[in-house]
């Protein structure tokens, strides 16, 4: 039986990574674990309530990010163990955060993706105002708390081409996880 893969789909909010990471899980029948969905559980509160502390307070200060990335790392080891492959759907902003998962990864041998999901700031700006008018959205990713990701976001040069995918998702979700397919395919 082959062994479960590990996808980590990142990038600033609004790239529409949380969309092509559940698509992704559920083309392939993979567990699927949001960040946001994830951060909601922990402090009682269901996904869909609004949270608008501003960035860096209330659940999303930089410990109750990382209480959140931990119970992530805990939901993946346990499917892993399994045998079930899992998508991580979260900003990943910070090489710290990255390299849990690629530690994880490792100590699980199992292959990890990392996958950077990128699209233009008027795409970006269009979804955030369409998500600020949908009563089910679970993400509170507003133009300003962009901006701020923006200026913190470290690049992910710790990662090597074998091992970063650069993705698009301005284009329809079904081309977009046909295109990461094709990327894939060609993955040694």
């Amino acid at each position: 039986m082959p062994l479960p893969d590990l996808y980590i789909f990142f990038g600033l909010i609004a790239t529409g990574k949380s969309t092509v990471a559940q698509a992704w899980a559920n083309r392939n029948n993979l567990a699927y674990y949001n960040s946001d969905v994830v951060r909601k559980e922990l402090a009682g509160l269901s996904p869909q309530t609004p949270q608008r502390d501003a960035s860096d307070q209330g659940i999303y200060t930089s410990e109750f990010t990382a209480r959140t990335y931990a119970a992530l790392l805990e939901r993946a080891e346990q499917d892993i163990s399994r045998g079930r492959g899992v998508v991580l759907d979260a900003s990943y902003q910070r090489k710290t955060d990255r390299d849990q998962v690629r530690m994880l990864a490792q100590r699980l041998d199992v292959r990890l993706y990392c996958i950077l999901c990128v699209c233009p700031e008027e795409e970006m700006k269009r979804r955030m105002a369409q998500r600020a008018l949908d009563p089910l959205a679970v993400s509170d990713g507003r133009w300003e708390i962009y901006l701020k990701q923006k200026e913190r976001f470290e690049a992910p040069d710790e990662l090597g081409p074998d091992q970063l995918i650069i993705l698009s998702t301005d284009l329809p979700v079904d081309t977009v996880l046909d295109q990461l397919s094709s990327v894939l395919e060609t993955q040694p």
